[in-house]
């Protein structure tokens, strides 16, 4: 692969090699520190913790009832809690109810029980359509619900992220 001078053709693997070994250099960054938040966001921060959230709330009807009422809570306690996840909203998509979550000014995202948000989460398209036409955006991505189903969509901000649980009724 060629590439000019700025490296803009380089794969991102390589470029983000090349910027950390520079900024390292310039002591501008720790290696240590930079491990850690890898470590973190690879090991303790992600969407398994968003499904075990899930699967306690199908199968323990009493932690179902908390994580409703109080989403932050019941997720602090499996010991999710951290940026972005200060206070969490749990929702229930049902056989006859659909939630759709979009933050129109940035990416808002709960990171401590779905990691970072997906890059359709932040496009802009996405952000715009989706509370228009939740419908047919849920459509393009592979979702067909029935005419019956009501669609909330749910605006996610800096103060308040949405996690959307999927009732047991509809699981499998």
């Amino acid at each position: 692969m060629t590439t000019t001078g700025s490296g803009e053709h380089l794969p991102p693997a390589l470029r983000t090699e090349a910027l950390e070994q520079l900024l390292t250099e310039r002591g501008l960054i720790d290696p240590k520190v930079m491990n850690g938040i890898i470590t973190e966001y690879e090991t303790n921060v992600g969407p398994l913790n968003g499904a075990k959230v899930v699967a306690k709330a199908w199968t323990d009807p009493e932690y179902r009832r908390r994580l409703l009422e109080d989403g932050t809570a019941a997720i602090k306690e499996l010991g999710f809690s951290g940026p972005q996840g200060e206070h969490i909203v749990v929702v229930e998509n049902t056989p006859t109810r659909h939630h759709v979550v979009v933050c129109t000014l940035c990416s808002c995202y709960p990171w401590p029980v779905l990691g970072l948000p997906p890059s359709w989460y932040k496009d802009p398209a996405y952000r715009s359509r989706v509370v228009r036409e939740p419908r047919a955006v849920l459509s393009e991505m592979g979702l067909e619900l029935a005419d019956d189903v009501r669609i909330t969509v749910h605006d996610s901000t800096s103060e308040v992220r949405w996690l959307v649980a999927r009732h047991a009724a509809l699981a499998g």
